[in-house]
């Protein structure tokens, strides 16, 4: 797939326009009034046949009149179901004889059905990866030559029970490639830690996404992988449902504020239909290394959202168990990194967050930093006007009190 011009960020980030400044400082407003719902969050790990692998994690949100159902699976490729109801009594109903056949559709289904507002699916179906010894420009489409992609139906992941955290809300699919002739995965894995919220904030490490009660979080980490060429770029191809004929597409935000993620100055946003609907949120920029600072920061870039009409994909069970025989699938390939600057071979470490969501995306508002900076830098003018016309009426009324000798 081909991938549009990269991100402009870093210290070759265009200036703000004046009416983008003014923009942003009157739209401006308290964080305290974005996303301050909060929701009953549950993690359970669905029980499922004796000798079938506990691969199915469903995240239950309920609020005060709706449930947002999130059930991750690494059954097939990984993939999660987003489905939003307007009932605080919702429920998960899974057939595991069903959705373990040849034919899984109506083994997972959220009750009552009429409940249903919105629904999609996000699958993350290939680990690409790319040789970027001969290619001196970023922005190149594709960034190398590409190398065979490793399809993440073939790996094998872990037991989620053992990662589970309900003190966190979070859990970690694990994986590896079951065939891996070359060893490239002995001592390396690929990780999907997944996690929810109950209120509004942000995480403590970059590029600390702003957060509500109606998201949830994936973090991507590929860790200790041997690549195969020395400059490897890697990516991810993701498949999304399409709503209707059309694609959703990519839409880009941009910010004067870097402080959550310094020198990135962008927010891409996936929106599925009109708002609110549900929608999948990222900065343009993933690490190198485990203490994701600026000097590890490493561009990510986004390709147009495509039908998948020219090859196959691999298929999702529970796709396939909720949605039926649907077969209008989109995909998107996300690239991280540049031929020059750090890269995944610095130590043998990549990471890439995201949020998923229903509503209206997470909206960043200036954060006190930056509105202090700009409160000093357009005050300390309008003191010096004062006190230049303090100065001008002492004058004025000392030489008004000034008596002649005579």
């Amino acid at each position: 797939m081909c991938c549009r011009e990269g991100p402009r960020w870093g210290r070759g980030h265009c200036a703000p326009s004046p009416t983008l400044l003014l923009g942003l400082l009157m739209s401006a407003a308290p964080l305290g009034l974005l996303g301050e719902e909060t929701r009953q969050v549950s993690l359970e790990v669905i029980p499922d046949w004796p000798g079938a692998p506990q691969n199915l994690l469903h995240i239950r949100a309920v609020g005060t009149n709706s449930t947002l159902h999130y059930v991750w699976s690494s059954m097939g490729p990984p993939a999660v179901l987003l489905v939003a109801t307007n009932t605080p009594h919702s429920t998960l109903a899974v057939n595991w004889s069903c959705l373990l056949s040849p034919e899984p559709a109506g083994g997972l289904t959220v009750l009552p059905r009429d409940s249903v507002q919105f629904s999609s699916a996000l699958v993350f179906t290939r680990l690409l990866e790319f040789d970027s010894t001969n290619t001196s420009e970023a922005s190149a489409k594709p960034p190398g030559k590409p190398y065979p992609p490793y399809s993440l139906a073939e790996f094998s992941w872990n037991n989620i029970t053992d990662s589970l955290d309900p003190a966190t809300l979070s859990a970690t699919f694990q994986g590896h490639p079951i065939h891996d002739p070359t060893a490239a995965f002995a001592n390396g894995s690929l990780a999907f830690r997944v996690q929810a919220f109950p209120s509004s904030g942000r995480p403590a490490q970059a590029p600390r996404l702003l957060h509500s009660a109606d998201t949830c979080q994936l973090e991507v980490a590929l860790v200790g992988a041997c690549p195969r060429g020395n400059r490897s770029l890697f990516g991810l191809e993701v498949v999304t449902l399409g709503q209707g004929p059309e694609c959703p597409s990519v839409q880009e935000q941009r910010s004067i504020d870097d402080e959550y993620a310094p020198a990135v100055f962008q927010l891409d946003q996936l929106v599925w239909g009109s708002l609110p609907s549900g929608f999948v949120q990222w900065r343009p920029v993933a690490f190198s290394q485990r203490q994701r600072g600026r000097d590890s920061a490493l561009p990510c870039q986004a390709s147009p959202v495509c039908l998948t009409l020219e090859y196959p994909l691999p298929q999702s069970p529970i796709v396939r168990a909720f949605f039926g025989s649907q077969t209008n699938f989109c995909a998107f390939n996300l690239t991280f990194g540049a031929p020059t600057g750090p890269g995944y071979w610095d130590e043998h470490y990549l990471s890439w967050s995201m949020l998923l969501g229903v509503g209206t995306p997470p909206v960043d508002s200036l954060s006190p930093l930056i509105l202090g900076i700009m409160a000093v830098a357009l005050g300390a003018p309008g003191l010096m006007l004062l006190a230049g016309g303090v100065v001008l009426l002492l004058g004025h009324k000392q030489c008004s009190e000034y008596q002649p000798i005579n």
